[in-house]
């Protein structure tokens, strides 16, 4: 007897269908799963067959064949043994028939029939729904998250046993209730009324997060680089629920959610070592996973020390950092991940860190291939540049609190708002820092005084096209934080104040 059950499978975050083909023949007993099985699902006949014994059935002695279809697309992890074992179960016919249509199963059993929560399941839920299937099975700490996803049923099961129960009378299970639980993160925001001093700093990223632009500090060791990079999620806006929903989808699929949890509400703030790989900032790796770009969707992508990451991997945020989108070809599948961050940097002025202290002994050649491990198109993708002094002791001693991230974020939440009524008939731009240049040119077109300013600078500091675009994107965020519908000279001053590498001391190494 043949028997088929629906299941689902990932191709980066989204999920496809998988119809799990359970078939019992003549000969020697054996048990072969087919269909590009990776080690872990072909392992899963040690798993099946236990489960299915310690739960009171009796797991045939015959030859048995699993076709996990579509058979072109490599099914990789443990959760295809739910499925399977029913499968198994209703081609013995221990147990009878059911309406396999209509229900998606996916889960890892143990030994003893328990099942184990499994990766992604908030997109197999929404595959579940575009497809119209009624129902889900699914481990218990997977319910929450199902649950968010509205016109299915979900329905938590413990065990394969109780599993089969569900289908022997699914009239008398109700299913699962989201009681809002989310993951909110380990810890609270950090505030920026505890940075002391450094004003053009927090200015400037007031200016970042009001328009989604990408920023580097650049300063010696101690100065609050790294402090007040970690303070930016507090003043950005909340997230969506639709970015929630993004954001939520991207954990799911790393592996990333504590057990009961449902949707991500805070923005990510991601700080990958300088060590990391090129697989492990953008993703890849054999079976392809999200990398720290992708985790940071919707959030923050910080890199402290950039200089010391390898230059080949920081060449890979070029396509994020323009797209919003990581893509990895690979000879079977083509996957894209989701990677619409914004970038915080930060780098030391010299490969010492003390450039312009008399303790400082790095000469103008060492200085300039320093900074040279940073490329000048990664640079020109990065709109802020902000140097970052060290702070004075009164600042350092004056028990007064800065102004408070609450004060700072209501600023950017009514430029934020002024960009979505600004964008509101372009499809893909949300913030200034995603404008085009047709956008530009309607949007950010500046005075008589202003195209002045501009041009003298772009010909005192030999500014790239790129560079002059990305003035134009951070002096519209200014007059928006203002609120002046026309960029003025003053917006265009400040913002050409934030490209400080473009300046010729820099390009020089001294």
């Amino acid at each position: 007897m043949l028997a088929r059950v629906l299941s689902s499978a990932l191709i980066g975050v989204d999920a496809y269908r998988v119809t799990v083909e359970a078939d019992l023949g003549g000969g020697l007993p054996a048990f072969s799963v087919v269909g590009l099985p990776d080690a872990t699902v072909r392992e899963s006949r040690e798993r099946v067959a236990a489960a299915v014994k310690n739960s009171g059935f009796h797991f045939p002695a015959r030859r048995i064949t699993v076709n996990l279809a579509p058979a072109g697309i490599r099914k990789e992890g443990a959760l295809f043994d739910l499925p399977i074992a029913l499968g198994i179960l209703v081609s013995s016919e221990q147990i009878d028939p059911f309406g396999s249509d209509g229900v998606l199963a996916v889960g890892e059993l143990s030994l003893n029939g328990n099942l184990r929560p499994v990766r992604g399941v908030l997109s197999m839920a929404m595959l579940a729904r575009r497809l119209r299937i009624g129902a889900i099975l699914l481990p218990p700490e997977n319910a929450e998250e199902a649950s968010i996803v509205e016109g299915i049923g979900v329905y938590p099961v413990p065990s394969l046993r109780e599993a089969i129960e569900h289908l022997r009378a699914p009239e008398k299970a109700s299913p699962y209730l989201p009681t809002g639980g989310s993951e909110d993160g380990s810890s609270p925001f950090l505030d920026l009324e505890d940075v002391r001093g450094q004003e053009q700093a927090r200015r400037a990223v007031e200016i970042a997060a009001a328009g989604g632009h990408n920023l580097l500090f650049i300063g010696p060791p101690g100065s609050g680089k790294t402090m007040i990079a970690r303070r930016i999620p507090s003043i950005l806006p909340e997230l969506t629920r639709e970015e929630s929903l993004d954001v939520t989808r991207i954990y799911s699929v790393a592996g990333l959610l504590s057990a009961g949890s449902s949707l991500v509400r805070r923005r990510p703030f991601r700080a990958p070592h300088h060590s990391t790989s090129d697989a492990g900032l953008v993703g890849g790796g054999a079976y392809p996973r999200p990398g720290e770009a992708s985790l940071a969707h919707h959030g923050v992508l910080f890199l402290d020390e950039l200089p010391e990451f390898k230059k080949n991997v920081l060449e890979l945020l070029r396509q994020p950092l323009e797209e919003g989108s990581v893509r990895i070809a690979r000879a079977a599948v083509s996957l894209v991940f989701p990677s619409a961050f914004m970038l915080a940097a930060a780098m030391n002025p010299c490969p010492c860190g003390y450039w312009g202290d008399p303790r400082c002994t790095c000469t103008p050649g060492e200085i300039q291939r320093y900074a040279s491990r940073v490329s000048g198109p990664l640079l020109d993708r990065i709109d802020i540049h902000v140097e970052v002094p060290r702070v004075a002791y009164n600042d350092l001693a004056s028990i007064a609190p800065g102004e408070p991230s609450r004060a700072v974020r209501e600023r950017v939440e009514r430029a934020r708002m002024v960009q979505q009524s600004r964008f509101a008939s372009i499809p893909g731009v949300f913030t200034n820092a995603r404008m085009e240049s047709r956008e530009l040119r309607r949007f950010a077109s500046p005075d008589e005084e202003g195209r002045r300013l501009l041009r003298a600078a772009m010909e005192k500091l030999g500014l790239s096209a790129r560079a002059h675009d990305r003035i134009l994107r951070v002096s519209r965020t200014i007059a928006d934080l203002v609120g002046s519908e026309h960029i003025r000279a003053p917006h265009l001053a400040e913002a050409i104040q934030y490209r400080s590498l473009d300046r010729p001391r820099w390009r020089e190494g001294g």
